[in-house]
């Protein structure tokens, strides 16, 4: 058997093996990736539909790039929030408002999820997290281990191209974008924000925890020219923040918003959740049964037509307390 020969038998047994695994390529652990989303109380007008809530556009962001979400109740114990952690593969921490005091039950449950993700990714098993506005902030002060870091910014109902730092490129989420992706994101208004708080630089390079932590991977300036994070990656973990909304140009249609719906901006904002769930893929976790599965996943509730009371989600899925444990 000639040297060619045997290379070509040993790629096609290597590409048989991959096959009966059922991985479609190199590093995934799984591919059923499930990723969690937490919720946040209803205020104002979404109280009428229930006590809890993670609105539409979020799940439907996970599902758009091939996965499935299990709600996270915020109101969820310690036991049940690290239990539910281990039979998922991500969470996304999504925008809204909610306090953020480290004193508070929706903090602790942010902090009990966050230092789950440490501690599995420090023993090598791989487990993302992404925050998106809200979600970026929450981000920011836990690496910060609880200072709030936030300042005040004009960037509510705001669309703008992205101002990359510098070695942007290096960094794992924006090199696995393709060119096509960074010109949009560089040159076109196709980065949603609508925050009225935000990390400048300066607050950041000031904080050793933070600093340590992330790496800046673009700023903006708001309307009175003040400048802000606008996008961050973990250091050492596989944990990712947008203050801009990439959920938005494909999934929430309020005609108030300035959201950019363009072919462009659904193809450079849709990278960002392929790029999420394709780190998803890598991690191990599955649920202990099938039936815990089923029982587990958003498919079990409905999801409601709340643009009337709140423009800002086309659809929300409610959660009430009366339910005080998952399956």
């Amino acid at each position: 058997m000639t040297t060619i020969t045997r290379l070509a038998s040993a790629a096609t047994l290597l590409l048989f093996l991959l096959l009966v695994v059922g991985q479609a390529e190199v590093g995934e652990a799984t591919t059923r990736p499930v990723l969690g989303i937490l919720s946040q109380a209803a205020d104002g007008p979404l109280r009428a539909y229930g006590e809890e809530y993670i609105a539409a556009s979020y799940i439907k962001f996970i599902e758009s790039a091939g996965a499935r979400v299990v709600p996270l109740r915020w109101t969820m114990t310690e036991a049940e929030l690290t239990d539910l952690f281990y039979q998922i593969n991500g969470v996304l921490f999504p925008g809204g408002g909610a306090d953020l005091d480290p004193r508070h039950p929706y903090y602790k449950a942010l902090n009990t999820i966050f230092q789950l993700a440490i501690k599995s990714n420090n023993a090598g098993d791989h487990f993302p997290l992404w925050g998106t506005c809200l979600g970026f902030q929450e981000l920011n002060i836990l690496a910060a281990q609880g200072v709030n870091v936030l300042s005040e910014f004009d960037s509510e109902n705001y669309t703008i191209p992205l101002n990359f730092s510098a070695g942007y490129r290096a960094s794992r989420l924006f090199s696995a974008a393709s060119q096509q992706v960074i010109d949009i994101l560089a040159s076109k208004p196709v980065t949603m924000n609508n925050h009225h708080q935000g990390v400048s630089p300066a607050t950041f390079n000031g904080n050793t925890n933070l600093k340590s932590f992330f790496t800046v991977l673009s700023t903006n300036v708001d309307r009175q020219g003040r400048e802000f994070v606008s996008t961050v990656e973990a250091k050492h973990y596989p944990i990712y923040g947008s203050q801009w909304h990439p959920e938005k140009p494909m999934f929430e249609w309020d005609e108030f918003e300035v959201t950019d719906h363009s072919t462009e901006a659904v193809i450079a904002n849709q990278f960002t959740a392929n790029f999420f769930v394709a780190e998803a893929r890598k991690s191990a976790h599955r649920f202990r049964s099938r039936d815990v599965e089923m029982r587990s996943l958003i498919y079990n509730y409905n999801p409601v037509y709340s643009y009337a009371k709140e423009p800002d989600f086309e659809q929300c899925y409610f959660f009430n307390r009366t339910r005080t444990s998952h399956p």
